[in-house]
């Protein structure tokens, strides 16, 4: 079994537990990927970044900016003042949506005096853990004049369970149709008299009449919770991949005081990741790749200078792993077991679903040295199916040098996930290092 290493410090409960306070800020402030790439846009204001749009000339000087242009994508980055054309850049990715439901067209439905939601399954969601909990509904509006508004719900919707007294063997076997068991309901009448997209428009200020599209998805309403002896677990939904996301976001703008390194510093944070990345704000769009060119190009760069970049470059791809199981551990490899609380994972696998090697794993471990933080590694049990990340989609699409990381977590996929509040910590104490070494 891993052991911390005792030459490296736990982080400190009180920094760690204020950490995990600010992500759960930040996870009740971003319920769609739309609304995610709000919040890292108006945290980078904040802290002194310049917004760029993409039909208009990008500015040459140093300093730190973001663009977000592309659905629920933003990339943020830092020129230092001593970046020349062959700079290298240094990115940290994650992504912004999470698996659940998102409305289908005509989404006010129901029967039986029930109003009902007309949903449709994202990604690979773990259905049965969005039974029975307060939902809430998270998107964008797109207006008559093609304007786009963001729009979230309270607390509306729920996914009501069926009685055991109806179900005797539910307990032996749990089978959802993902076609008839999975619609909420929000409220109670006939679908004629009811709309469920006027509940968004009121939210959001907006009239309802004026929707001529809309992007809208499910999330869980309640508030991410620090519990458990000691405070040491953090729960909430969208830990997949928000926790990397705003562990990223942090360490950008922390490093952008005084910054002096010899590399570009990013921020890249991709939508739909859970559904294959292959879409215009996804890891396997054109996003990053236009962005840097553009970057390259205000720095004089012509094509050689732009690819000796790229040689010098690199990307963490940081997205969550699965902790060992208390109750499961026979799906997990029988030694390398990550637990919760012993810091940050690398992510290995012999078939490149992730893109870590052995280059990769000795840079980030020494980013983890340079944080004082311990690291554990990640690596499926032979039988079961490994999953993948935006790192090998990057590294195949830039030829950047790619290695994939995150934090281990229990109900992965669930409406709520379980981390270690000192691992989130830790992990954005490693981007700093990384951004910043």
């Amino acid at each position: 079994m891993h052991a911390r290493d005792p030459e490296v410090p736990v982080p400190h409960a009180a920094d760690a537990l204020a950490h995990a306070d600010d992500l759960a800020d930040f996870v009740a402030s971003s319920p769609s990927s739309f609304h995610a790439a709000a919040e890292v846009a108006r945290r980078l204001a904040d802290a002194g970044f310049t917004a760029l749009r993409e039909d208009e000339p990008w500015p040459d000087q140093p300093g730190g900016r973001f663009v977000v242009v592309r659905d629920g994508a933003v990339l943020a980055w830092i020129v230092p003042g001593g970046a020349t054309a062959a700079t290298g850049v240094r990115i940290f990715g994650a992504h912004s949506d999470s698996p659940g439901f998102k409305l289908k067209p005509r989404p006010t439905t129901g029967r039986l005096g029930w109003l009902q939601a007309g949903v449709e399954i994202y990604g690979g969601p773990l259905l049965n853990s969005w039974l029975d909990r307060e939902l809430r509904l998270a998107g964008r509006l797109v207006l008559d004049d093609g304007s786009e508004v963001l729009a979230a719900s309270g607390a509306l919707l729920r996914l009501p369970q069926l009685a055991i007294h109806l179900d005797r063997e539910v307990n032996d076997r749990l089978a959802l149709d993902r076609q008839g068991h999975t619609q909420p309901v929000w409220g109670l009448g006939e679908a004629d008299s009811a709309d469920l997209l006027a509940e968004l428009a009121d939210a959001a200020g907006v009239d309802a009449a004026r929707i001529r599209g809309y992007d809208v998805v499910t999330a869980d309403a309640a508030r991410g919770a620090v519990f458990g002896r000691d405070d040491v677990f953090f729960a909430a939904g969208r830990l997949d991949d928000l926790a990397s996301v705003h562990a990223g976001a942090g360490a950008l703008t922390a490093a952008a005081d005084g910054y002096d390194a010899d590399h570009i510093a990013m921020l890249a944070v991709f939508d739909h990741e859970e559904v294959g990345s292959g879409t215009r704000s996804g890891a396997a769009g054109p996003f990053l790749a236009d962005v840097l060119e553009r970057i390259r190009l205000a720095l004089g760069a012509d094509r050689e200078q732009q690819l000796r970049a790229f040689a010098a470059s690199w990307c963490v791809s940081s997205d969550v792993g699965h902790a060992v199981h208390p109750n499961y551990p026979e799906k997990h490899d029988p030694v390398v077991q990550p637990r919760l609380g012993e810091g940050p994972i690398l992510k290995i696998n012999a078939n490149q679903r992730y893109a870590t090697d052995a280059v990769g794993a000795a840079a980030w471990n020494g980013w983890c040295a340079a944080a004082g933080v311990a690291s554990q590694e990640f690596v499926s049990n032979n039988a079961v199916p490994c999953g993948s990340t935006i790192g090998p989609i990057t590294a195949t699409r830039l030829g950047i040098r790619t290695v994939d990381v995150g934090i281990p977590i229990l109900s992965m996929h669930s409406a709520r996930e379980l981390a270690g509040v000192a691992d989130l910590w830790s992990l954005a104490r490693v981007a700093e290092a990384y951004f910043r070494s």
